[in-house]
């Protein structure tokens, strides 16, 4: 399951960032988004979603977060 999928609200933990994307590796790790970290979907819009990791809120784009498997 990826974030796009996620309910809003409920706290998922990351399992892997799924991309050959260097560079989007590096800034999801930058922003505390690595396997084993919790993370929630706080809103959800058309192309993006705000989601919070480590007391932070980020608006993301939904390939971002098509990349972010979770469980």
């Amino acid at each position: 399951m990826n974030l796009v999928e996620a309910n809003i609200g409920e706290e998922y933990i990351v399992d892997a960032i799924v991309t050959e994307d260097e560079e989007l590796n590096a800034f999801l790790f930058s922003l505390g988004c690595y396997s084993g970290e919790p993370i929630t979907v706080v809103s959800r819009k058309k192309n993006s979603c705000t989601v919070s990791i480590k007391d932070a809120r980020y608006n993301i784009d939904n390939e971002l977060a098509t990349a972010i498997s979770i469980k």
